[in-house]
């Protein structure tokens, strides 16, 4: 039931990646939103656990059936490099995004809520065998929750 709510939770509000750096180079600057706690950022494993379990993650994107072809011509070391910060800096850490806007990137790629949903699940399936705490999960996607706005493009 837990998982259940995590899911839910994410799927109404979380808008992270599809597609953050296809090709993109740092064109915007997202200043850390939170930098006195670093509580989060340290539960991920500061840097090397997130850069761990964004390569994990973009693996699982690429391989999923449902969303891969959004991946497909996608600089997947990039892509994990800029997702790295980006939950950096949202968790606390020291990190700047140096990304495209979110709404910018997802603009023109017909992003269903399925597509998202998938998105979300490989994402929590990624922390799983990271061995990342629930509480810390459903804490970072909290702070994920208002991108999802600017990634389902398909109402």
């Amino acid at each position: 039931m837990q998982r259940l709510i995590s899911s839910l939770l994410l799927a109404t509000s979380f808008g992270l990646c599809h597609g953050v750096a296809i090709g993109q180079t740092a064109t915007a600057t997202t200043k850390p939103t939170n930098t006195l706690d670093d509580s989060l950022y340290k539960a991920f494993g500061e840097k090397a656990g997130l850069t761990a379990l964004m390569d994990d993650f973009v693996k699982r994107l690429v391989a999923d059936k449902r969303i891969g072809g959004f991946f497909k011509d996608t600089n997947q070391a990039n892509l994990a490099q800029q997702l790295t910060e980006q939950l950096c800096m949202l968790s606390g850490g020291p990190c700047v995004y140096r990304g495209a806007p979110m709404k910018d990137v997802h603009a023109d790629m017909d992003i269903t809520k399925a597509d998202f949903n998938a998105l979300v699940e490989a994402l929590q399936v990624s922390m799983d065998a990271k061995g990342i705490p629930f509480g810390a999960q459903n804490r970072m996607l909290a702070r994920l929750a208002p991108m999802h706005r600017e990634v389902v493009t398909v109402r």
